[in-house]
């Protein structure tokens, strides 16, 4: 019945909209290949009203405008988990067909490892990024050139329960040890795509991510974290915002612990001389309050060391022959890591390089707290 009155509605445009109608009829088929019977016919009704732009707009740009919310409608739909029938099982089912729906944006959804979702942004510039939806992890960021700036540990685990190691995991809502599980719960949460976009051939993504029964047995608060990923032909951009959502107070502590790609012996990081420095070395229990004079630090053994009140740039030299610049607004702290030994299969081939805020946060009712990150290579 649902598809009577779809063709009912379409078809006084054929004469009219013959390009414009074959668009549209793609993208339908496309949902409807995917998504077959799960489709309740309010959800059917939505894509409608997202296709009647196409056909009747007035504009040159207003097939693209509706190809876009065609594009993020099937994300939202395959993100679902509690408002529809489509849930989780969908977003594992996210296939071809989708792939075909999200191309014209750079914007792919695919199974990646483990059966893990996995969003792949492709710039028109030929940059490319990764970032799968189980801790809203970005694993990869490759330049045009196709050398990959972020590191995962060969250990790395795909499965859904343990956090992925490598890219840049998200710390919260607790930095290190403390009362909840290391480095809290958000890098073991699955994230769901909420938008995407595209600015001139270069992609964007917003994935979001709400307090459930899981979040809420370590840390009893509800809230929503939005994290907006802008990738360009030479940099890989980020913002995180915070909102308590709860109707009491809350405090957090975050930090991206990114993994770059480096030779060890030969990567250095400028720009931190000056800063008071919580040196978790040799007891990472009990750090030693120092500060740091060095106008290059470099990691010639066991690095883990905390930088209170950074400089919003540092640099970083991989040793590998590019230098990276990373950015910042309102990641108060920095921290540089390399477990040396204590992971001898790899830590030669990486080192971190993390934006943090180790001082709590305190959130009022319906407050947000946002930083961004913006890291580009030359």
């Amino acid at each position: 019945m649902v598809i009577i009155i779809i063709v009912h509605l379409l078809f006084p445009f054929l004469p009219i909209f013959g390009s414009r109608f074959k668009k549209t009829s793609d993208c339908l088929s496309s949902i409807l290949d995917l998504y077959g019977s799960s489709l309740r016919s309010t959800e059917l009704c939505t894509i409608l009203l997202v296709l009647m732009p196409i056909l009747s707009g007035p504009h040159k740009n207003s097939l693209e405008e509706g190809e876009r919310g065609m594009a993020s409608s099937v994300s939202m739909l395959s993100s679902s988990s509690s408002c529809s029938p489509l849930g989780d099982s969908l977003r594992a089912r996210a296939g071809l067909n989708q792939q075909k729906t999200a191309a014209a944006l750079g914007v792919k959804i695919s199974e990646g490892n483990g059966g893990l979702p996995k969003v792949s942004l492709t710039s028109s510039r030929g940059s490319e990024a990764e970032i799968y939806l189980f801790g809203g992890c970005i694993t990869s960021w490759k330049l045009a050139n196709g050398k990959d700036l972020l590191f995962v540990r060969p250990d790395a685990v795909f499965n859904g329960n343990k956090p992925i190691s490598g890219g840049i995991p998200h710390c919260f809502p607790q930095f290190g040890p403390g009362p909840i599980q290391q480095h809290g719960f958000g890098r073991n949460m699955n994230w769901s795509l909420a938008d995407s976009e595209n600015s001139e051939g270069d992609p964007t993504v917003t994935l979001e991510l709400k307090d459930d029964n899981y979040s809420r047995s370590m840390w009893d608060f509800s809230f929503h974290a939005s994290y907006r990923v802008m990738l360009n032909s030479k940099s890989l951009s980020t913002v995180l915002t915070i909102t308590n959502t709860d109707k009491q107070p809350f405090s957090f502590s975050t930090a991206l612990h990114t993994y770059f790609c480096a030779s060890v012996t030969g990567a250095s990081v400028k720009g931190l001389k000056g800063c008071t420095t919580l040196n978790k070395d040799p007891d990472p229990s009990n750090p030693l309050e120092g500060k740091e004079e060095r106008e290059v630090i470099n990691f010639p053994g066991f690095v883990d060391c905390v930088y209170l009140n950074a400089p919003n740039e540092l640099l970083l030299d991989n040793g590998l022959g590019d230098v990276i610049t990373i950015k910042n607004k309102n990641w108060t702290d920095a921290v540089l890591w390399n477990p040396h030994l204590q992971m001898e299969a790899c830590y030669k081939d990486f080192v971190c390089v993390e934006n943090a805020k180790i001082g709590k946060v305190q959130l009022d009712p319906e407050q947000s707290w946002v930083a961004e990150q913006h890291i580009s290579a030359s």
